[in-house]
Order: structure tokens, then sequence, then C-alpha cells
């Protein structure tokens, strides 16, 4: 290994190794965890405190012989990941520093299906601008950013976002956005990106991550890893067929679980009304802990469908864990019974090896907090990139 390439090695591997340490390691327990020199270890930390990804705690006493130890930890002024999310009726955007935490916040409620992507573009940039200025504020530093999209992408185009009625329609630029000067500008599947977040958030090694929004989507994560497939587009759930002679879907296609799990399915089957700006979500939530039939009704017809597709996957797949989010994450009491009915009845291995169904970790947020935490992922994995970028 060239020794700028080892260099760079070395870098990703104690930042990692500080990131991921259940308390502050001292420069010893990262030599001795990594199997690194003191001299290297100390030489590598020194080069990340002053690039600004990690800081020294003060020294902690400790009994007996020897120099005092000092934990290194993330800099809580350094890099912040920005994690941009667009769906069908709402915007936000979300910073996350080194360590994982989510530092600001941005949402706004808003119909895309109302805009034309440019005016969607200039909305979103107006929360990335805000969200910038408060992580700046906190004396942290915009590293990039990643957009979560509802819908299928390849290269610079959103192939297609049903929901929202796009096809064909191109990724904005950084360019368009003033809160990243320049800096780089991502995009993905919003389920897929959510699926990311979970997987950073609760451990898990494999998992089907299903999130129900207006649309339905789908994340999967085996042995640690996002599972794309060919073109990165795995995961399309909502749009597994259901009942072939079932009603339209936005997609071309009939039947499909959208239709019969979607929140706007599951409002019209529990007869609640559309207008006015009480969230479809409390109204559900209200009408089901009340006892009222259509409601419960609606909520078991969605976990039924849901039960139907999820068992196809699971069979193919052999995963033992279901992750709900989205709306599905604060319905799953009235969710799940139907699912997992559905689950025994279908799965092969299910007498034996039951399902496991679980809520996201991360709620509503999943998509937007996955979104930034692949932006610091990267720099997880290429320190050496980021440190670069500060050198004057």
């Amino acid at each position: 290994m060239r020794q700028r390439s080892l260099r760079d090695h070395n870098l990703a591997l104690v930042l990692r190794q500080v990131t991921s340490a259940p308390r502050p390691p001292s420069r010893a327990d990262i030599a001795a965890a990594t199997g690194l020199t003191r001299a290297t270890v100390s030489t590598i930390v020194d080069e990340l405190i002053a690039g600004g990804l990690v800081a020294e705690l003060r020294p902690v006493s400790r009994s007996g012989v020897g120099r005092p130890g000092t934990g290194i930890v993330p800099a809580g002024t350094g890099p912040a990941g920005l994690g941009m999310e667009v769906n069908v009726d709402y915007l936000a955007v979300c910073a996350v520093d080194l360590a994982g935490a989510v530092r600001h916040r941005e949402l706004r409620h808003l119909d895309q299906r109302e805009r034309t992507p440019a005016q969607t573009w200039r909305a979103l940039a107006g929360l990335a601008d805000r969200t910038a200025a408060a992580v700046g504020a906190l004396g942290l530093v915009p590293a990039g950013a990643v957009m979560a999209v509802p819908g299928l992408i390849e290269g610079g185009t959103i192939r297609v976002a049903p929901n929202l009625g796009w096809q064909g329609v191109a990724l904005p630029a950084a360019a368009d956005f003033p809160a990243l000067h320049g800096l780089d500008l991502g995009a993905g599947n919003e389920a897929t990106l959510a699926a990311l977040g979970e997987r950073h958030a609760t451990g898990l090694d494999s998992f089907l991550y299903v999130s129900g929004e207006i649309g339905v989507g789908g994340g999967i994560v085996l042995d640690g890893e996002l599972f794309g497939g060919s073109h990165g587009w795995a995961g399309e759930i909502g749009h597994v067929t259901i009942d072939p002679q079932g009603p339209p879907c936005h997609c071309g296609a009939r039947g499909c679980l959208e239709q019969y799990a979607g929140e706007e399915a599951i409002r019209a089957a529990a007869g609640l009304s559309a207008d006015g700006d009480r969230p479809v979500l409390a109204g559900l939530a209200d009408g089901a802990r009340a006892g009222r039939a259509p409601v419960l009704a609606a909520l078991d017809r969605a976990g039924t469908a849901l039960g139907v597709a999820l068992s196809g996957a699971v069979n193919l797949l052999d995963i033992a864990t279901v992750v709900l989010g989205g709306h599905y994450a604060e319905l799953i009491d009235w969710l799940r019974p139907a699912l997992e009915r559905e689950l025994s009845r279908r799965v092969l291995t299910a007498a034996w090896s039951p399902v496991e169904v679980r809520p996201s970790a991360l709620g509503a947020d999943a998509a937007m907090i996955g979104a930034a935490r692949a932006v610091i992922q990267g720099i997880l994995d290429d320190p050496a990139r980021f440190l670069a970028t500060r050198t004057p």
C-alpha cells in the first residue's frame, strides 16, 4: 500500500473507531483496537483534531500507576450532513453531526402535486438556508447534502415519482442551493435512505423497512448493507400487486399495495374527510383509540394488505424483521394484528421462526436523517477527502 493510501486508510480506521466506540477511547485504546502503533495513532489523532473531526476531553484520573487517559470524541463543532426530503405533502431538512445527532430540523407542509419541480426546489432551498444558518451558529460546518425523493432515480434524473406526478424530471444542481456553497448534492429514494437511517439508529443487520405516507415505500438491509438491486431501485413494495383487478394506481397498474395501505386509501376506507387542516394521521389514530368501526376496519384492511405483500418479500429474502416507518410507526398497534396474522399464514418458516414487526426508531424523520447520515458516512469512509477541503 502506497504511503498516501496508507495514511488515508489509517485516518478512516481511527475516525471510525472514535465514532463507534461505546465510550470515548483514549489514544492507547485506539491503538489496541486497531493494531496501529501508539505513535501512528497519536499522529492520526492530531491530524483529525486539527481538521475539526475529533476533539479531546479533559484527562480522566485513573487509579493506579500511569498518566490519566484522555478520551477522544467526535467534534461537536465539526462537519454536519444536510438531509433534505421531498414528500408529497411536505418538505423537510435536517442537519446531523459526526456523532449522528440531529442538530437542527426544518419542516414545511406543502403539497408538491400543486407545484412545479422548480417551485419545489426553491422552497426546499429556503429550508436548507435556514438549516445551514442554524448549524453555523452552533459552530458546525455543512459538508454536503443528500436529497430523499419518493421516486426512482437514475443518474441526474427522477425517472418516475408517481405520487408527485413527476416523470423524467431533472434533479436540481448544488448551485440551486445557496446553503451548499459549491458542496456536493446527492439524491436517493426516500425509503431506501430511511432504511439507512434506521440501520444506524438501531444497529439491525437485516430487515425490511416499509414507509407509509401518501405512498408506500420500502428499503432492504441485508447483512448490514443496503440492497439496491441492479439499478438501485429495489424495495418498491408499494407497487406489489394485491389484487390484479383492484383499483387503478398512479403508476398505471391496478391493485397495488398503495391502493389499500397508502394514507389516502386508508382515509377513504375509514370515511374520513380530506378537507380541513386536521392531519389524516391524527384522525385515524383518534378514531382507532375511540373504537370507531370504520376506522378499525380500514386499518385492518391495510394491515392485511401489508401482510400479503410483505410475506412474499420475507419468503424470498429470508429476513426476520419488518420495520414500520412513516405513519405506520404511529398506527402500528392497529396495523400489527392483521399484518402478523397474514405473515403467520403465508411465511413458510413462521411456525418456528416468526417474523418480528417493530416500529421505526426514527418515525417520520427517518428519510431525512438517513439522507444526512449518508453525507456523514462519506466523511467516515474518506476523512482525507474532507480534510483536503479544509486545507487553506
